[in-house]
């Protein structure tokens, strides 16, 4: 068997697959041509993040199985594409959570003491001490958004320089960051009391664009901004507009919208120190992910074990065709159910609590459990998988309860997941119409029918005339093409429910517009 390695993995990890017994190409910088060219003579495809491996390559590669990331993010693979080719994909997550910890310390300590700035000066001659006083960071407020993997090393590091550290994150509890000296605040409270705010969220459809023109009006005045988490969860022009005014009194960058950026804008501000995407580059991380994902590989293609793999939970070949519709359609609930209730709420996730009825019940149900905490995690971090979702969730001091019973309900074979808040709840029921048509049947306590994929508007509103037919309105005037439409009343309070399947994603501006519909009380995009 054949192994393709397209981006720079060190010597080490290129060893290992060739004592594994494989023939292994190491042909870096391609061109998405050239790659497509070629991909249809291997089994295997190795990958940090300058390779985009499209749906279109996926297609190429005939004999492909197996495709592994050096590293933790997959926003580079096309993993959906994969998964209906029977292409399993593998990531190193962890591997690289200590090198971008310190980077993001790295970053804010250079930002305060104007270590860049002083060095430029000083290599053209110039000893220019009074105009770059810093600050001390003993006793400042360090404000974290997103307390996963990352974040924690952060908040730690942050706690031995004597930072007064502050999270805000929907998916740990009260008690754990006690347990840390950690305090657990609402969104809001980060902007109004740090004085340094670091970011390290995943990238989503619910953290695009999250500190933008209005968090940065919530921000104390004099406030550094760090993000070395992803490019586009800081909006960047109205970063510079923040730092303009005075807001913002400076920003240190590791991640752009665009990388290498199109508009060099936010780089060369004189207020901003910039690196090229460094977090992950250090000779430890790189090697730790290299050796991790070349033995990952070779265990799947000599043995069929699958280790830290973003598609695939380990169900025995036999098994899967029974599992697979339940595994999906839990998935699918959890993505569903993460995005519904944001990134982040100033209610904190207490417990989990998953039940089978009917014929799920019957099947080995640990899988489906799995897939359905790794798609209610995934809109809160990158790092999660088919292997660790259950340790990611124990990590953030969330209870799980799994239940089963052979007593059917209204459907013969239905999912619940449960999500108990310090104050309330939320709750989804999904059923197996069958193999291929997989249903989300009742939405807390809207009963309604819905087929979960692609992009959807998820819309409350007061259930009178005429509202549903506004929304439509926005929608088709806008060229969006609405490809189903399902209804969920509650007469005793008069509101509904509207879950709209739409062919393409919706605009800022016509969603701006669809929140604006009289009666409308929420509206909504996920993506499945």
């Amino acid at each position: 068997m054949k192994i393709l390695v397209s981006d720079k993995l060190s010597d080490a990890g290129v060893e290992i697959l060739k004592r594994g017994g494989f023939t292994v190409d190491v042909k870096t910088g391609l061109k998405p041509e050239e790659l497509k060219e070629i991909i249809g003579g291997y089994d295997a495809l190795v990958v940090r993040s300058a390779t985009k491996v499209s749906a279109e390559i996926i297609a190429a590669g005939k004999r492909l199985k197996v495709i592994g990331r050096a590293g933790a993010g997959v926003d580079n693979i096309d993993s959906a594409a994969a998964s209906k080719q029977g292409v399993v994909v593998m990531n190193t997550p962890g591997g690289n959570t200590v090198t971008t910890g310190e980077h993001a310390i790295a970053m804010m300590m250079s930002l305060t003491r104007n270590i860049p700035q002083a060095d430029s000066y000083m290599k053209n001659g110039k000893w220019e001490k009074k105009a770059l006083e810093g600050r001390e960071v003993t006793g400042k407020t360090l404000g974290i958004i997103g307390m996963g993997r990352v974040g924690s090393v952060v908040a730690s590091r942050a706690q031995g320089l004597k930072m007064n550290v502050i999270v805000c994150d929907p998916f740990i509890t009260k008690e754990l960051a006690e347990s840390q000296g950690i305090e657990l605040v609402p969104l809001n409270d980060i902007y109004a009391r740090s004085d340094y705010i670091t970011v390290h969220t995943p990238k989503s459809k619910e953290t695009l664009g999250l500190v933008g023109k209005a968090a940065f009006s919530k921000m104390k005045k004099g406030v550094f901004l760090i993000n070395c988490a992803r490019g586009g969860i800081v909006d960047e022009k109205a970063l510079v507009d923040a730092m303009n005014s005075g807001i913002v009194a400076g920003a240190a960058v590791d991640v752009f919208e665009k990388e290498p950026p199109e508009d060099w804008a936010l780089p060369k501000h004189p207020k901003v120190i910039a690196t090229p995407h460094l977090g992950a580059s250090t000779h430890e991380a790189q090697e730790n992910v290299a050796l991790a994902i070349a033995e990952q590989i070779v265990d799947y293609l000599k043995k069929g074990v699958i280790r830290n793999a973003v598609n695939a939970p380990s169900v025995s070949p036999d098994m899967l065709p029974k599992v697979k519709p339940y595994i999906d359609l839990a998935e699918k609930m959890g993505r569903f159910m993460g995005q519904i209730i944001g990134q982040v709420v100033s209610d904190r996730l207490k417990k989990v609590s998953i039940s089978y009825t009917g014929a799920a019940a019957a099947i080995d149900v640990k899988p489906v459990t799995v897939a359905a905490l790794k798609g209610l995690l995934s809109s809160i971090t990158d790092d999660v998988n088919y292997v660790n979702a259950p340790v990611l969730l124990k990590e953030r001091g969330i209870d799980l309860v799994e239940t089963s019973t052979s007593k059917e309900e209204a459907f013969t074979n239905t999912i619940d997941m449960t999500l108990d808040f310090d104050k309330g709840t939320r709750s989804l029921t999904g059923s197996v119409f069958s193999p291929t048509d997989l249903r989300i049947v009742r939405i807390d306590k809207y009963s309604i029918e819905v087929i979960p994929e692609g992009y959807m508007l998820v819309i409350y509103n007061k259930d009178l005339p005429g509202t549903v037919g506004n929304f439509g309105t926005i929608i088709g005037e806008s060229g969006i093409n609405i490809a189903r439409l399902f209804l969920g009343r509650d007469r005793q309070e008069g509101t509904a429910i509207i879950i709209i399947n739409v062919d393409t994603e919706v605009p800022k501006k016509v969603m701006d517009k669809l929140r604006k519909v009289p009666n409308a009380l929420s509206v909504q995009e996920v993506f499945i």
